[in-house]
């Protein structure tokens, strides 16, 4: 039972409690009228230490499609951050005043420490280059809704493995699914952490490749997992420039991808996916977006106990 939980990571989910809040998100998107009231005299309260779009307004527009409110920040420096309050006396005054917290900090570990002092249960909405458990939700969703399961696939992560959130969270879901197959696409400046690879894919027995270029393993993948290649990760710019092209997809390498590979990227998108791929019927990451609406509205509905 998910009633009064945080959730801070993947791991804090059950695979049954995950798959229950596939199964409720497919109800609520069959039938959202049942739902539209199921959360009405609730308040949930957004802390957006850093900024986000996608996130920030998924939750918001969950918890109002719920029937819900949403009271918070967007902008630390609008709020008492600015005048040198602590995270555990943040988190105390907003629990006063909300039922469920979804909180974002730059610092890895804030929402943990933010759930240890809270009345109320804390959703981490992204710690760093630490955890994003309600993106890997998104995540699994749309792969079990365009492949079908989330057994038995060839799944490649491009781009920064290094200090993408996203990336880490999603390797650690995966880690209980059966058959995965990781191709790790990434420059050596940004391959996957140490601790990810030998304390996650090693240890679970994953198996994965270490790759440079895309075009190497693009015919064998079932998944593409886009992300960002940032520039400002690179200490030799030259380094970037020989290695970003890369690490884009276009129109010419989604030649070489199987007929019902699918794209995702948890965005926002800079370059790495060519405007002309949007077109293609194998690329999803707008219907990621969608879905992590949906599957953000069933955790909400978990977590405070609500059942339709």
């Amino acid at each position: 039972m998910l009633k009064g939980k945080s959730v801070l990571e993947p791991m804090d989910l059950t695979v049954e409690e995950m798959e229950d809040l596939f199964e409720t998100a497919d109800d609520i998107i069959a039938d959202p009228e049942k739902y539209a009231h199921i959360a009405d005299g609730k308040i949930m309260g957004t802390l957006f230490y850093e900024p986000s779009t996608r996130t920030r307004l998924s939750f918001t527009s969950a918890m109002l499609r719920l029937g819900g409110s949403v009271m918070g920040f967007s902008d630390a420096a609008s709020s008492s951050v600015s005048k040198g309050e602590s995270i555990a006396d943040t988190i105390r005054t907003v629990g006063c005043f909300a039922d469920v917290i979804v909180m974002r900090h730059p610092k890895e570990g804030a929402p943990r420490v933010a759930a240890e002092h809270s009345y109320v249960p804390v959703i981490n909405a992204g710690d760093g280059g630490h955890q994003h458990p309600s993106q890997t939700l998104t995540d699994l969703m749309t792969i079990r809704e365009y492949k079908g399961r989330l057994n038995n696939l060839t799944i490649g992560l491009c781009g920064d493995l290094m200090f993408g959130r996203t990336v880490h969270s999603l390797i650690k879901a995966l880690s209980r699914c059966e058959n995965i197959t990781l191709k790790l696409i990434s420059p050596e400046e940004l391959v996957v952490p140490p601790y990810i690879r030998k304390s996650i894919i090693e240890k679970n027995g994953m198996q994965y490749e270490e790759v440079r270029h895309m075009e190497d393993v693009l015919p064998e993948l079932d998944v593409l997992y886009m992300t960002r290649v940032q520039k400002e990760r690179f200490f030799n710019e030259d380094d970037y420039v020989r290695l970003k092209d890369s690490f884009i997809l276009d129109g010419n390498k989604m030649k070489l991808a199987k007929d019902d590979m699918i794209i995702m990227h948890p965005l926002p998108r800079v370059n790495e996916i060519a405007t002309e791929v949007d077109e293609d019927p194998r690329a999803h990451y707008f219907d990621q977006v969608r879905l992590g609406m949906y599957v953000r509205m069933a955790l909400v509905m978990k977590i405070l106990g609500l059942e339709a």
